[in-house]
């Protein structure tokens, strides 16, 4: 995230790393950086207002918040690059908000780029629910961007089976694995080295790489 409390704080120990960093847009939480001006604010202000307004505003297209939909992600593209010395080639969002409308059909995203995708469907789950939305924007992302063929979340870690299952599609697709390591279980799944003994022979990406033209899956 950009204009946060500590974006510049990571974005410099990032750099020192050489952490592999993509930007996390933020729609809907407010900025907290001293460096945000009163514009930006109540652009994202009227944005969040209607995006949490209710579960499926995202899947309407808002024409009066166009103006708004571009300032705000026109800013955090160029906070990014003010911050990390580069632009983005990788681009997700906030509790996938990302995803919305407005932000697809507006062409807000740079083509070319790595967009992470809606949570891929799993074993059991109700296939009704939001499949519209989410195929018409798999379409949408396949045009223009670049995707993995597969999108979880790490947890629950149990099952066991449930990530063997995301295991294995791994070994003839791209899978991307959603992850909070600054939650203690995910943490000491991740650096503990349990992750390892589950994976098996399947390879884990060094740095994130994804294929340009892959394949997109549900």
């Amino acid at each position: 995230m950009v204009f946060m409390e500590d974006s510049e704080r990571a974005a410099a120990l990032a750099r020192e790393e050489g952490i592999d960093a993509g930007l996390h847009l933020n729609f809907t939480t407010r900025f907290s950086g001293t460096n945000c001006s009163a514009r930006l604010l109540e652009h994202q202000h009227e944005i969040a207002a209607y995006l949490e307004r209710h579960p499926f505003a995202r899947a309407v297209f808002h024409p009066f918040l166009v103006r708004s939909f571009e300032y705000v992600v026109a800013a955090q593209r160029n906070e990014f690059l003010r911050i990390y010395g580069v632009d983005p080639t990788r681009l997700d969002g906030h509790h996938h908000m990302h995803l919305c409308a407005n932000v697809l059909l507006g062409g807000l995203l740079p083509p070319g780029t790595f967009v992470r995708r809606h949570f891929s469907y799993e074993f059991g789950e109700k296939a009704v629910r939001n499949h519209i939305f989410r195929k018409f924007t798999d379409v949408v992302l396949a045009r223009r961007h670049r995707v993995a063929d597969f999108c979880f979340s790490l947890p629950p870690l149990q099952p066991v089976g449930r990530l063997q299952r995301f295991f294995s599609l791994a070994r003839h697709s791209v899978v991307e694995l959603e992850t909070h390591p600054i939650k203690p279980e995910e943490y000491r799944f991740l650096a503990g080295g349990e992750i390892f003994s589950s994976v098996g022979n399947c390879p884990i990406a060094t740095s994130f790489s994804v294929p340009s033209h892959g394949r997109s899956a549900e």
